[in-house]
């Protein structure tokens, strides 16, 4: 039994310290850091450099734990929006909840974007986030997108994923100085202008 209670300690450790790893680089992040160092990260998370190589292959494998995490802790800000709702009501619903999910997203998502090129695994993971909320736009909106034509519904659905997609949303707080509400308003009437005929 001291043996079990010794590995049960060391698991622990373990998984208390890639929890603070990861936490230190999501902290980093979120203070503007968008490409914090192995050592920045292990000076914040309280830990040795080696220690979090210890823990961690690369820097890529922190940021692959990392969008596990992200990917958890952004979950309850999407819940399925009925399309049996008016179009006026769902895309007030819509515009609410992908401003509170882009809002949140956003300083990771910055410094993930200015990596992508240099990290396949991180690449793949945005490539999926992004098809995730394109298809989630689609669904909402699904009722009015089936009633066009094949090209003018192709059109509509690039259009909605560009004005509902992270890097509008990027544009319009960060490039335009828009506030969070305005943004959300901005992707409301063009949802609005899109696909009400």
């Amino acid at each position: 039994m001291p043996q079990l209670a010794a590995l049960d300690g060391r698991f622990a450790r373990s998984a208390r310290t890639r929890h603070a790893v990861v936490d230190a680089l999501l902290d980093l992040l979120n203070e503007g850091d968008l490409s914090p160092t192995a050592a920045r990260i292990a000076e914040r998370a309280g830990v040795s450099l080696r220690l979090v190589f210890h823990h961690f292959d690369d820097l890529e494998a922190i940021y692959s734990e990392l969008a596990d995490r992200q990917a958890e802790r952004v979950k309850p800000l999407t819940v399925p929006i009925s399309v049996a709702l008016p179009l006026p009501r769902r895309v007030e619903e819509f515009s609410a909840q992908r401003g509170r999910l882009l809002e949140t997203l956003s300083p990771v998502r910055r410094a993930a974007v200015l990596m992508e090129p240099f990290r396949p695994a991180l690449a793949k993971r945005l490539k999926h986030a992004r098809n995730q909320t394109r298809a989630a736009a689609i669904a909402v909106f699904a009722p009015e997108l089936s009633k066009l034509a094949a090209d003018e519904r192709r059109a509509a659905t690039a259009a909605l994923d560009v004005i509902t997609s992270w890097v509008a949303w990027e544009q319009m707080r960060r490039h335009q100085g828009l506030s969070e509400t305005e943004a959300r308003g901005v992707m409301a009437t063009t949802i609005r202008a899109l696909l009400a005929k």
